[in-house]
């Protein structure tokens, strides 16, 4: 993909997420944005006899594939990279990678939390940042790796955006969307917390200066440039590096009201607001606030997302069992309905392995019978993402003070025509879908108006709703159904 003119330009979005990595070029300019995807390449994490890691120099490796494939198809006026939030590397005095980062999903992090909690407590930890209590958010994680022997030797600490960056540039950098999820950032200041990192007994030296959106993030180092073929001087742009940050940034709404669901492994589900809630009701209701491009919040929770689906599969796959997705969404539509509800946010359900014996198991310990088949198993997976999604967006706009007129549903999920439109039956809300490449297309949209080639956010959300596919869902059925498997939930 070339620059065709003066008002348009190419850009590399390096889009990290937790099962496979990709590499999309896109054409960006007024009226136009299209994407090619460059590369795809797995994402494996290793499980070490010290804990569940991440394959970093793997990720490395096949994203500099991607830019050499992406060079292929002419200039690139630009990089940037986007992953998933809250996991971290640390470095040597040298600059030298300590060890490969911690999974999130990582035993270590329970116990962790709790010594943590007895230092600062959950109210002033949520007074300062803001964050949903998750016992993987970086806070935690710090805490339990500070037992560890590298740590005497660690310097500086990159999140998996900035390390990455960081190999390609040379530059040390924290970018501003990722690092608000590490339970260290002031989400009223706007800046690292150095009330909370002095009262936990960390470094303040480790946590690098903070970018936006859209600042310069360093050039391509000269060997880069010779493996990948981009033009010496490709400069990195610092992108809404949290993957979600991304994908909201890219939601098309174009008028008030509207909510999002950036539905993935994990549906994140909730509101733009210019500032964070901080209050009480809002830390019982366990809901975060995260900074989105130029300095929105972004409120919302946290909810098990496709992740339940994928395991599904995989425990089926394993057994021989797995007729494929497409039979199996057709095998769910049939299937009876409500027949079984789950919590999604079962701590029982976040770790990886057999998903269909846990939901089993949860479906005993609060009444219920186990579903007939694959298809049931799935259409209770769907039918409790819809109803937490339901119940997460209402509780948000009670606590933020908002009235909703609309969901946004993008991301991988919104492929799913039956979450879709379950989602619009269980809130009795619209529901707009697409697009689904919404992380890439944020990632572009920030390049791309460090560029000048596009307007400020509103402009980048018309843009995109102007020029991607998009699917409208209007709720349908009885909604009594609904709450009463709202009830069973609440009751369980």
């Amino acid at each position: 993909m070339s620059v065709t003119s003066h008002s348009e330009a190419a850009f590399a979005a390096v889009d990290l997420g937790a099962t496979s990595g990709r590499v999309i070029t896109g054409l960006a300019g007024p009226g136009r944005l299209e994407l090619t995807e460059a590369h795809r390449f797995a994402n494996t994490p290793v499980r070490l006899p010290d804990g569940l890691r991440w394959d970093v120099p793997a990720l490395y490796q096949g994203m500099l594939e991607g830019l050499r494939s992406a060079a292929r198809g002419g200039p690139i006026a630009s990089i940037g990279i986007d992953t998933w939030a809250v996991d971290y590397g640390l470095l040597d005095a040298d600059g030298a990678l300590l060890g490969l980062p911690f999974h999130y999903r990582d035993s270590r992090n329970g116990r962790a939390a709790e010594q943590v909690l007895a230092v600062c407590g959950a109210q002033e930890l949520y007074a300062v940042s803001g964050l949903q209590h998750l016992p993987f958010n970086t806070v935690f994680q710090l805490a339990a790796h500070r037992a560890g022997a590298q740590w005497g030797a660690a310097r500086t600490l990159l999140l998996i955006p900035d390390l990455l960056t960081y190999w390609l540039t040379g530059v040390v950098g924290a970018e501003i969307t990722n690092a608000s999820t590490t339970g260290l950032f002031d989400a009223s200041a706007g800046d690292w917390s150095d009330a909370l990192i002095g009262r936990l007994g960390l470094e303040r030296s480790l946590f690098p200066p903070l970018r936006e959106p859209g600042d310069p993030a360093g050039t391509l180092l000269p060997h880069v440039g010779e493996f990948t073929g981009l033009a010496t001087g490709t400069p990195m742009t610092a992108v809404a590096s949290h993957d979600t940050a991304s994908a909201v940034a890219a939601v098309p709404a174009t008028g008030p009201g509207f909510a999002y669901v950036s539905c993935g492994t994990w549906s994140l589900a909730g509101l733009e607001l210019p500032a964070p809630v901080l209050t009480r009701e809002s830390r019982a209701a366990n809901f975060t606030n995260e900074r989105g491009v130029d300095n929105t919040v972004r409120y919302l929770r946290n909810i098990m997302g496709m992740w339940l689906l994928e395991e599904c599969r995989r425990t089926w796959e394993r057994r021989g069992e797995d007729p494929g997705l497409a039979a199996l969404l057709a095998e769910a539509a049939r299937a009876r309905p409500f027949a079984a509800v789950i919590d999604p946010d079962d701590r029982a359900f976040l770790a990886p392995g057999d998903m269909p014996s846990r939901i089993d198991a949860h479906l005993v310990k609060t009444g219920q019978v186990a579903p007939d088949g694959p298809g049931g198993y799935v259409r209770c997976v769907l039918e409790s993402l819809a109803l937490a999604h339901r119940r997460t967006l209402r509780e948000a706009a009670v606590l933020a003070g908002r009235e909703l007129t609309r969901i946004h549903l993008v991301g991988g999920g919104s492929r799913n025509e039956l979450l879709c439109q379950w989602t619009a039956d269980a809130t009795g809300l619209p529901v707009t879908a697409g697009p689904a490449e919404a992380t890439a297309l944020g990632n572009i949209l920030v390049q791309a108006r460090a560029r000048g080639l596009v307007g400020d956010l509103m402009d980048m959300r018309q843009l995109v709703a102007r020029t991607q596919e998009l699917r409208h869902y209007t709720p349908q059925g009885d909604q009594r159904a609904w709450d009463r498997a709202a009830a069973r939930l609440d009751q369980a």
